[in-house]
């Protein structure tokens, strides 16, 4: 299995564990690669639901799989790619969230494989490599 970087619903969908797909892939995963990589927009994704539902425990739980994740910082590199690509999806009329964008540009910045649900979504992005723990 490749280096990925996981994107805020499958990070999600790991967290809630009812997919037994996602459950298997994701132990596959961590067999190879000790560790998940998912970027700081998806920390704050998945933290800001937490804490809007005042889910103590599951922030607490959240907490430590961060601690035990590799979380990319948004760089100056990070920016100039986002800004890219949202320059390319403006043009051609086919926007996503800023949220988004950025996720990609931290995949494709750190030649990772961007691992979501919504394929179909970030596959518009030029240069970003997607993959599905749902349905492959």
């Amino acid at each position: 299995m490749s280096p990925t970087l996981l994107d805020t619903d499958t990070l999600s969908e790991v967290i809630k564990g009812r997919n037994a797909r996602v459950r298997q892939r994701a132990k596959e995963y961590l067999a190879d690669h000790g560790q998940f990589t998912f970027s700081i927009i998806t920390r704050y994704e998945i933290l800001r639901g937490l804490k809007a539902k005042r889910a103590n425990r599951q922030v607490a739980a959240f907490e430590v799989r961060c601690r035990e994740s590799n979380v990319l910082p948004l760089t100056d590199e990070i920016v100039v790619a986002a800004a890219e690509i949202y320059a390319d999806l403006y043009r051609t009329g086919r926007l996503i969230s800023d949220a988004d964008i950025l996720i990609a540009a931290t995949a494709i910045v750190h030649g990772l494989t961007l691992v979501t649900n919504n394929t179909r979504h970030f596959d518009r992005i030029k240069g970003l490599t997607t993959q599905s723990w749902v349905a492959d």
